[in-house]
């Protein structure tokens, strides 16, 4: 009975993660409610991930990253990404690989995607080229580079952590590097000289304009004296504005117009347009747009500014609208209008939940722009400023970094502690206020990482590891150890695609240590292949690099299977031939 309530919930969660209709920290604990109810864990197995040192490294690592970027010292490398665009343009893609793919070997990899979105974005229209030639070899370089350390991605982290939980020694900080960077050089080849032909060149319409000619949807409200009354909703000068005027919301009710339907007063049009013709409806008299009140009554002026907004994988706006969120009160800048790839939005502005990589057109004063360019929720697109490089704490945040990482490695002092270390050093040094600090934490993600690692203590305890692995090894066993192993590759790169990495190497991890315990081999060697197969999430734009980039590159479905398809087959073989090869079956 145990074993089918812990798959049944497996199923359950790998469609909650898929569909995204819930938060993915709420999804987790609805799961551990239900094994503590059911006893199939204790509430303190349940809650032990939580209390655990690969919690403290996580946290630590995310404060420490939100030090080096509001310290400047990322933005440099944007800026040196500027001015070898200029120089040596051909070999764009390389570059570009190889910053983002060393940063985020010590980095999270989604922070490290948003981090690089702005300058990429302005070394592409530096070149007169789509965004949508380098921002997936961006989003590549991330998930890649991430493999070559303990601490480049959660799930690297994640696993490292129930390893020694169950009792089997701690992987090491550089313990896979050989294989990671076979890894992360094999895509960036791949990506320089064969990749980049599949790769859409879809031309940024705001290379010749200020501001994106994106097409987005926002609210125009007809005033009592509006010369549009009386008129065809398609017959008005809105239409020949190019609008496309979606819906009508009339006292409280909305419908679709048709040929028929005629303007009134105090109507509330969602139109579908580009930024210009929206700026354009300002000087339009009996018109205007609607959003909560306009901070000032021209769009910029020598202290407001337009941007465009990316929501973020981390964003506490996700799955929530702009009014039940707060967004005004929160950010102190006003939505215009909501852009996002693929999809028509009919709804009114504020009741419009919020996805990952949705863009917004907001309104607000310079400082506060500037200042949300290190918020987590929201990524700065418009343009590419470098921050204001801080040097004396920039150099001495990256010399505290590094040293982190070398007392940890040499085991000088424990990881943890050597990250705690650090994280004091920071703060104390003022390169991070502790309120930032605070805010620079993806407490979902650990709420998630926590709690799924209590999931894999219930497959064991269930018996539900042990009664899937028995079963694999005796339809699999006439293939060869080999041939089982690579099945939990796939398995896992499968399970990538609806859910997050860490999450899918910790439900397959379980059961690939208990088949090679049943088939008496290595179980270190099935581990560390679950745990950087979860890294290969190419084929899809689910994982959250490649979400990121999805919406500014104007990608469709099709371009990551184009790009990444042959990609995730090498690297899967790559895996299959060094894995082995390091830790022997």
């Amino acid at each position: 009975m145990e074993i089918a309530i812990v798959l049944g919930l497996l199923v359950l969660a790998i469609l909650l993660f898929s569909m995204e209709k819930f938060s993915v920290d709420l999804v987790t604990m609805g799961l551990l409610f239900v094994l503590i109810a059911t006893k199939i864990i204790t509430p303190q197995e349940a809650f032990a991930g939580f209390g655990s040192d690969f919690m403290v490294v996580l946290t630590s690592i995310f404060i420490i990253s939100g030090a080096l970027q509001q310290t400047g010292v990322l933005d440099l490398i944007g800026a040196r990404l500027l001015s070898l665009a200029k120089a040596r343009p051909e070999y764009m893609i390389v570059y570009i690989m190889f910053a983002v793919g060393l940063t985020s070997a010590f980095m999270n990899n989604t922070t490290v995607t948003a981090i690089f979105l702005a300058p990429v974005i302005a070394v592409a229209r530096n070149l007169k080229m789509g965004p949508s030639k380098l921002l997936i070899p961006v989003a590549y370089a991330s998930i890649l580079g991430g493999t070559c350390t303990l601490i480049g991605t959660s799930t690297n982290i994640a696993v490292g952590g129930y390893l020694e939980k169950i009792g089997m020694q701690p992987i090491g900080m550089f313990e896979f590097l050989p294989v990671g960077l076979a890894l992360f050089v094999t895509g960036l080849l791949y990506m320089a000289l064969v990749g980049k032909r599949s790769l859409p060149d879809n031309k940024d319409e705001s290379m010749e304009a200020e501001f994106g000619l994106r097409a987005y949807v926002s609210e125009i409200v007809i005033s009592q004296d509006s010369p549009l009354i009386g008129k065809g909703i398609f017959q008005s000068s809105l239409s020949k504005m190019g609008f496309r005027i979606l819906n009508v919301i009339r006292l409280g009710h909305n419908f679709l117009p048709d040929k028929t339907s005629i303007i009134e007063a105090n109507d509330i049009l969602i139109v579908e347009g580009k930024l210009e013709n929206l700026i354009a409806v300002k000087e339009t008299e009996g018109i205007d747009i609607r959003a909560d009140g306009l901070l000032d009554y021209s769009l910029q002026s020598e202290n407001i500014k337009l941007a465009e907004v990316l929501v973020t994988p981390q964003s506490e706006f996700l799955n929530n609208t702009l009014k039940s969120s707060n967004f005004r009160q929160k950010y102190g800048l006003v939505v215009l209008a909501i852009n996002r790839s693929g999809h028509t939005l009919r709804e009114k502005l504020g009741k419009v939940i919020l996805r990952v990589g949705d863009i917004l057109l907001v309104q607000g004063p310079i400082e506060k722009i500037d200042y949300y360019k290190l918020s987590r929720d929201i990524a700065i697109l418009d343009d590419f400023r470098p921050l204001l490089y801080k040097r004396r704490k920039g150099i001495l945040t990256l010399a505290v970094f590094i040293t982190s990482i070398i007392l940890g490695s040499c085991n000088i002092f424990p990881l943890s502690a050597s990250m705690i270390l650090g994280v004091l050093v920071v703060v104390l040094i003022k390169a991070v206020s502790i309120e930032r600090a605070y805010e620079t934490i993806d407490w979902k993600l650990l709420v998630m990482i926590g709690g799924m690692s209590a999931f894999g203590t219930a497959m064991t305890n269930s018996g539900a590891a042990t009664w899937l692995s028995q079963n694999i090894v005796n339809v699999m066993q006439p293939f060869g150890t080999l041939a089982i192993m690579a099945g939990f590759v796939i398995l896992t790169v499968f399970l990538t695609q609806p859910m997050s990495n860490a999450a899918a190497a910790l439900v397959v991890l379980p059961i690939a240590i208990e088949t090679a315990r049943h088939l008496e081999v290595n179980p270190r060697t099935f581990a560390i292949a679950v745990m950087l197969s979860a890294s290969v999430s190419l084929v899809t734009p689910f994982e959250p690099s490649c979400i990121l980039v999805y919406g500014p590159g104007k990608y469709r479905f099709i371009d990551f299977f184009k790009a990444g398809g042959i990609l995730t087959v090498i690297l899967m073989a790559v895996l299959m031939i060094l894995i082995p090869y390091y830790w022997p079956l």
